[in-house]
């Protein structure tokens, strides 16, 4: 089998294939397809490369089919796809070893960005280390406030709801929020959850 990286998709949407596929493949990326986690658990063996799945799919869900990965060993690095509702279920796909992962409708650039880095660094042990000491490093500058604004944005709650539950108003969360995104060095809610999870946050 080549040892070349492929990208596997795995979603249940053909559409969201054929999209991703003739992204990926304009971009120079070998590809595969898969209509499910089941499909690709049977028919792919090595971790070369890096998967791509969507987070809620009927049967094994993207959760499930994490664990799967985890426990047969030598698990490539996975990319999540999520609904913007669904930001804690991404939450919890990263605590199971998720490198990143990207909401819908998301920027071309952005996703294959994403997908170029989980090619490059997913297997880097040393890298992963110095992100988490970074970010415990930035985590430690965040006031009490921050960190409770920022625990609200890792749970999925918006602005308004971080804003009742702290008894705040939406507008003092907004500049909360900005001050977490500058502290963490995050560019994006994304980056920032992968932060605060990398850091454990």
């Amino acid at each position: 089998m080549s040892s070349e990286p492929v990208v596997h998709v795995v979603d249940d949407d053909l559409a969201v294939r054929q999209s991703l596929a003739f992204l990926l493949a304009s971009d120079g990326l070998p590809v595969r397809l898969h209509e499910s986690a089941i499909a690709y658990l049977g028919s792919v063996t090595d971790g070369v490369g890096c998967v791509v799945t969507d987070v809620r799919m009927p049967g094994l869900d993207g959760i499930a089919f994490m664990r799967r990965l985890r426990e047969r060993g030598g698990a490539p690095p996975v990319i999540v796809m999520t609904g913007h509702a669904d930001v804690p279920l991404a939450v919890e796909a990263m605590k199971e070893g998720a490198v990143d992962f990207i909401e819908k409708p998301f920027d071309d650039e952005i996703f294959l960005a994403a997908v170029r880095s989980a090619i490059t660094r997913g297997g880097h042990r040393a890298e992963k280390d110095g992100q988490a000491a970074a970010a415990k490093a930035r985590l430690a500058t965040l006031t009490e406030r921050e960190h409770q604004v920022l625990e609200g944005l890792v749970a999925g709650k918006s602005n308004k709801v971080i804003g009742l539950d702290l008894a705040l108003s939406p507008r003092t969360v907004e500049i909360y929020r900005a001050n977490v995104m500058a502290k963490m060095q995050a560019g994006s809610l994304s980056a920032l959850v992968r932060m605060a999870v990398t850091a454990g946050s």
